[in-house]
């Protein structure tokens, strides 16, 4: 079965083609983040509209180096939701619409489930159960997997999610967007242990998350400081050893509460090398074993959602021909199916 991935739930247009004997096909990526740079952050209008105009002209492309052809594809996958509204409804109007003329199904896709199982596309994925860490700028979840569709939610951000932390953060100290890539480059030329920054409801027991206050404290202590390129990089440094810290703490604790043995770790933030790093330290101490996507996998792209609608198809998940996106959607309103491996 192949199976056609439409991403476009923000700022990224993904697409891709995935096999269930080959794997993954092909696939491709536009980001706009040059366009939505000069004002700071993600302009909802702007990106439907490039969504638009990018939408069709890559699918022919992934088409192209893949040798595949419409009448090759047994299903469309596209993004649902969670995200921008319209952004999302240009995926989910193409990807339908597609479905249609070819006389194949379609199915809607959970964005956060497209990352959860992002990782089953590497040469040795993660077995289920397992525990995910899913890190983005509109997300901080903590998930028990047990498997496709069965997801019990530990822990949530009470408020910024842990990249949008990072960029607004980043923001602060006068850097470019989009600001986590800029501020994580900058901290590696921080002094440690210059300034300290609290780890965030790490002193109470639970898993949820908040970082709000961190972007406060970093703001209060640029504010008190000369403003050097020193002071930018020791701040940022402070920020990113909190932010790991606390993600650091919060695994360790639910893995002692769930038992598991596996921790997946998966969205943009996801690509951070001092949390992969700090992560791998923890799996080796508990005798585990960490997982995730390559990095081109942990931002938005289209493979994750061809791989998670391939398992909803092969299970017989189909959607009707109306067309329908759903910016607020729990993960743990998703329907299990069998495991597609």
């Amino acid at each position: 079965m192949i199976t056609l991935g439409i991403e476009t739930s923000c700022d990224e247009t993904g697409v891709a083609l995935y096999d269930g004997k080959r794997g993954l096909l092909g696939h491709a990526l536009y980001s706009q983040v040059e366009l939505h740079a000069q004002y700071g952050g993600v302009v909802p209008e702007l990106a439907s509209r490039d969504h638009v105009s990018k939408l069709l002209p890559l699918i022919q492309q992934v088409f192209d180096k893949s040798g595949i052809t419409g009448k090759d594809v047994d299903g469309v996958a596209y993004t649902a939701g969670p995200g921008l509204v319209g952004a999302l409804l240009v995926g989910a109007a193409a990807g339908r619409s597609l479905a249609w003329t070819w006389g194949v199904p379609a199915v809607a896709v959970h964005h956060m489930e497209g990352h959860l199982l992002a990782s089953m596309l590497e040469a040795n994925p993660p077995g289920f159960p397992f525990l995910a860490l899913l890190v983005s700028g509109g997300h901080t979840l903590l998930v028990e997997v047990e498997g496709v569709g069965r997801y019990r939610l530990l822990g949530d951000s009470v408020d910024d999610a842990v990249g949008e932390a990072f960029d607004k953060t980043a923001t602060v100290l006068g850097l470019s967007y989009p600001g986590g890539p800029a501020l994580a480059a900058l901290a590696l030329e921080g002094d440690p242990g210059r300034f300290r920054f609290p780890r965030p409801m790490t002193d109470r027991p639970g898993l949820d998350f908040s970082f709000s206050g961190l972007k406060t404290f970093a703001l209060n202590t640029w504010k008190a400081c000369d403003k050097t390129g020193q002071d930018r990089a020791d701040i940022a440094r402070a920020f990113e050893d909190a932010v790991v810290d606390t993600l650091f703490i919060k695994c360790r604790r639910a893995l002692e509460q769930t038992g598991l043995g596996t921790l997946v770790i998966a969205g943009g933030v996801g690509a951070n090398q001092r949390l992969r790093a700090r992560l791998g330290e923890l799996m080796e101490q508990q005798g585990g074993r960490i997982c995730y996507p390559r990095p081109e996998f942990c931002t938005d792209n289209g493979a994750m959602i061809a791989y998670a609608g391939f398992c909803r198809l092969k299970a017989g998940q189909a959607e009707s021909l109306s067309i329908k996106a759903a910016p607020r959607w729990s993960l743990e309103d998703l329907p299990a199916v069998d495991s597609c491996r």
